[in-house]
C-alpha cells in the first residue's frame, strides 16, 4: 500500500499568523506568541485533562504540536501553514521552542510533547469513558501501541486502529470506519506535515470531537523504536538520542534543521527586541547553542560511558551540582560529572590550609577527595562537559570567565569584580594557557581583557586552542 501522498511544498515569505486560542473554559492555559504562532501552555496534567474533557463534552477541538522542525516546515509550506491555522490548540514541544521563547523574552512554555501526554490522555480517557482510535505508523504499530495502552489502563476503551499506509481510494471507507467506532479522540500519526494536512482536509467528515496530530508516537509505545532513557529526557536531550538511533534519517533534521531554526529564532528575537541592541548578544547565544547541541550529539557515547564508570565505582550520583556566581552576580546551579567522593564538601574545610594556590581559589593537586574515575575525567576535563546543559539553559556560555564559588567572590578585591560582567564560560583565556598553574589575580586580569574584546572570532579561536590544551593537560587537577 502507498502512504498518504505528500502535498507539494511552496515557499512562505512570512511567519504563521494564528488567531488567539480562546476555547479554554477551564482558564488553565497561558498564550505565548512565537513566530506568529499562538502557543497554549499549561502543565501536562491539565493539558491532558482539557483534551479529554473536550472530547467527553463533544467540543470540536483539533490539537497539533509545534517544535523546531514544525517551525522550519511552516516557513516553506503554505498548505501546512493553512492546516495549522485551522487548529484550535497548538502545544509547545521540545527544548527548541523553549530556547526561542527565552531569546525573544517570552514566557517559558511547558514541554507538552505528544509522547509524554499520551499516557496522561489514556489515564483521563479511561476514567471518563472516552474511546480512542489510533491511526498511523507501519503495519501493526498502532495495534501494538493500543495493546500497551490497554495493558496500562485496563478500563480504557480502544475503539480501533489502522496503519498509515493506504491508498487514496480507501480514505472514504476508513473515515466511515472511524466514525462508526464511536471514538471520542482520534490520534493521527503520519508525521509532519502529512498528518496536519490530512486532518485539515478531512476534519469536517470526522465525527470524533478531538483529533490530534501525534507524529511518531505509536513507534515508541509499540516498542518499534526505543525511547531515550529517563535521565536523557530529563536533560532535554531526547533529540540527541534519536539522532544516535537513526543518524541517516535524523541528521538533516537535527543538525542542519536546528541551525536553521536557531538562526530564524535569533532574527525573530532581534526583530522583537531591537536589532542594534541585541544583535551581538543573540549572535553569541546562537553560537553557544549550536556549539552545545553539536557537542552533545557527538559526545553522547562519552557521556554514557562516563556516567556508567562513575556509578560503578562507588554507586554514588553521576552528577554534581554546585552553586556558582554568574553574570552580574546572579547565582545559578552549575552541573558537572561527579569527580569526588560524596562527602567532599564536608571535608573541604579541613583541607583549605593545604591549598596549592595562594589567594582566593582553593586548588589542591593531590586532593584526597577525588575518586579514581575523577582523576581521569579531571585530567581530560571530561568532568566539565555537563556544563553544556548550563549553556543550553542560558546560565553559561561556551567561552567566558570561569564561574566562581560564592565564597570566592566574597574575597574579590579591586577590579576583580569586573570578571562578573559577562556570562561565565566552560573555557576561557587562562584555561588554554595553563589552568590552575596561573594565579587567580592573573586569571582575573585575563578575564577582564577577554570581556573587553570578546567576539565570535575570539570565541572560535579559544575553542580551537582548548582541544590541545586539554590533551596537553597543563594545570589540570
Amino acid at each position: 500500500m502507498k502512504h498518504i501522498p505528500e502535498t507539494a511544498l511552496r515557499t512562505a515569505a512570512y511567519p504563521i499568523d494564528l488567531p488567539l486560542f480562546t476555547n479554554d473554559r477551564e482558564g488553565s492555559f497561558t498564550t505565548i506568541d512565537l513566530f506568529g504562532l499562538q502557543l497554549s501552555s499549561t502543565s501536562p496534567e491539565l493539558a491532558a485533562s482539557h483534551i479529554v474533557t473536550s472530547a467527553v463534552h463533544g467540543r470540536k477541538t483539533t490539537v497539533n504540536f509545534i517544535n523546531a522542525h514544525c517551525v522550519n516546515v511552516a516557513r516553506k509550506s503554505s498548505s501546512y501553514r493553512a492546516a495549522l491555522e485551522q487548529s484550535d490548540l497548538l502545544l509547545p514541544d521540545g527544548i527548541g521552542v523553549e530556547i526561542a521563547a527565552k531569546m525573544a523574552g517570552a514566557e517559558k512554555p511547558e514541554n507538552l510533547n505528544g509522547t509524554d501526554l499520551f499516557p496522561l490522555i489514556c489515564k483521563h480517557a479511561a476514567t471518563e469513558g472516552a474511546g480512542l482510535f489510533l491511526l498511523g505508523g507501519m503495519l501493526g504499530v498502532a495495534e501494538a501501541a493500543a495493546s500497551w495502552a490497554c495493558g496500562q489502563f485496563p478500563s480504557l476503551r480502544m475503539r480501533g486502529t489502522q496503519d498509515g499506509y493506504f491508498d487514496k481510494i480507501e480514505e472514504d471507507a476508513l473515515i466511515e470506519r472511524i466514525n462508526r467506532s464511536g471514538a471520542a479522540i482520534l490520534l493521527v500519526g503520519f508525521g509532519v506535515p502529512l498528518q496536519e494536512e490530512w486532518i485539515a482536509r478531512n476534519r469536517h467528515r470526522l465525527d470524533a470531537p478531538v483529533v490530534l496530530g501525534v507524529g511518531g508516537l505509536f513507534d515508541y509505545y509499540s516498542g518499534r523504536i526505543p525511547r531515550a532513557p529517563a535521565p536523557i529526557r530529563a536533560m532535554r536531550c531526547e533529540w540527541a538520542w534519536r539522532l544516535a538511533m537513526e543518524p541517516r534519517r535524523m541528521a538533516n533534521r537535527y543538525l542542519v534543521g536546528n541551525a536553521i531554526f536557531l538562526a530564524y529564532a535569533a532574527l525573530e528575537a532581534a526583530r522583537i527586541n531591537g536589532m542594534e541592541q541585541f544583535a551581538s548578544r543573540i549572535a553569541k547565544r546562537t553560537f553557544d547553542i549550536m556549539t552545545a547541541l553539536i557537542a552533545l550529539a557527538v559526545l553522547l557515547p562519552l557521556f554514557l560511558g562516563t556516567a556508567l564508570a562513575i556509578m560503578l565505582e562507588d554507586r554514588g550520583p553521576v552528577f554534581f551540582r554546585q552553586k556558582r556566581i554568574g553574570a552580574n552576580g546572579r547565582t545559578f546551579s552549575m552541573i558537572k560529572f561527579r569527580s569526588m567522593y560524596t562527602d567532599a564538601e564536608e571535608r573541604r574545610e579541613a583541607l583549605l590550609s593545604r591549598s596549592d594556590r595562594a589567594g582566593t581559589c582553593f586548588k589542591m593537586q593531590d586532593d584526597p577527595r577525588i575518586t579514581g574515575v575523577g582523576k581521569v575525567i579531571r585530567r581530560l576535563s571530561i568532568d566539565e562537559l555537563p556544563q553544556l546543559f548550563n549553556v543550553l539553559g542560558g546560565s553559561m556560555s561556551i567561552v567566558g570567565p570561569r564561574p566562581a564559588l560564592p565564597g570566592e567572590v566574597a574575597q574579590y578585591d579591586g577590579r576583580q569584580w569586573e570578571r562578573l560582567a559577562g556570562k561565565p564560560g566552560i573555557t576561557c583565556t587562562w584555561q588554554v594557557k595553563g589552568r590552575a598553574e596561573i594565579p587567580f589575580h592573573r586569571q582575573a586580569i585575563m578575564d577582564r581583557a577577554y570581556l573587553r574584546r570578546q567576539s565570535l572570532m575570539t570565541d572560535m579561536r579559544l575553542i580551537a586552542r582548548t582541544v590541545p590544551a586539554v590533551i596537553g593537560g597543563r594545570g589540570a587537577y
